[in-house]
């Protein structure tokens, strides 16, 4: 698999089933190179995936990310090799350790350390005797500190951080070279209006701001404890989420790019404040 430029991360917790076929299918004729989706309570990633692979015939699908305690090295395995056997390979599997509040609460596991649970894992799916193989090894890690970044890019095919900037990404890539996949979430709102487009990021990064893995990042980047209370202040949300003109929104994309990002996946988040997919913005940044 060669990595394209133009990605699109879109939950699809809350959408029903033809709004997920619309999402793949648009997704792919924009032009877009691929579609990212999360695993959290709801779809089960491998099966989501296989849906979102049978709707389309080009665009790659990734599990961004795949929550390593929702199943075994071996089964991630056999469902990265079983999606890039029947799909032509198109599939990449995103792999993360989510948060534990996810693990312990909704699923009743016992939260590792990040990197050696996240180490330990990759050697079991390295160990692991799958009697089918994949025509080539798409793997990546939902990495953001420096040392889940260095195992992604000695073990994996590269990372996908979520809920970072340009700097990050500049940051990133110098850990992991210049040929791993860097794959950069970034969100978007295609509005001109400060108060819709703050109210819209605050309620989008409402789920992460109490998680370590992403404050203890945010923290790491420059971002102080004041900035991040009350929801975030202007400066964060302005930094998490891209909005104004097409213009400002594309200038964010680009220096995603300039830092180093192999591929920039775009959030759009809806500015009435839904969960359906911003058409708009979707056709606005379609590639060109």
């Amino acid at each position: 698999m060669q990595m394209g430029k133009y990605g699109v991360w879109h939950s699809c917790n809350a959408l029903t089933k033809p709004q997920i076929a619309k999402l793949a299918k648009t997704v792919e004729k924009l032009g877009y190179d691929m579609l990212w989706y999360p695993e959290s309570t709801s779809y089960e990633s491998m099966a989501l995936g296989s849906f979102l692979l049978a709707q389309t015939e080009t665009l790659a699908v990734g599990s961004g990310i795949a929550n390593i305690y929702a199943r075994d090295a071996l089964s991630a395995m056999a469902g990265h090799n079983t999606l890039n056997t029947l799909y032509d390979d198109r599939f990449v599997l995103g792999l993360g350790v989510s948060h534990m509040p996810l693990v312990e609460g909704a699923r009743g596991h016992q939260y590792g350390k990040p990197v050696a649970t996240m180490r330990a894992y990759i050697d079991g799916m390295d160990a692991a005797n799958v009697a089918i193989s994949a025509p080539a090894r798409n793997i990546v890690i939902g990495a953001l500190g420096p040392n889940m970044l260095a195992l992604s890019r000695d073990r994996t095919a590269g990372a996908l951080p979520y809920n970072v900037t340009p700097e990050y990404t500049a940051q990133a890539r110098e850990i992991m070279g210049p040929d791993a996949w860097l794959c950069i979430e970034q969100k978007i709102c295609l509005t001109g209006d400060a108060g819709t487009a703050r109210a819209v990021a605050a309620d989008g990064l409402s789920r992460y701001m109490t998680l370590p893995n992403y404050r203890n990042n945010w923290l790491r980047n420059g971002f102080s404890e004041s900035e991040l209370s009350g929801g975030g202040n202007h400066r964060f949300l302005d930094a998490m989420v891209a909005w104004g003109s097409a213009a400002d929104i594309e200038a964010r994309i680009k220096a995603h790019f300039d830092a180093g990002a192999t591929q920039v996946c775009i959030q759009p988040l809806n500015p009435d404040g839904s969960a359906a997919p911003d058409w708009n913005a979707l056709e606005t940044f379609a590639p060109r």
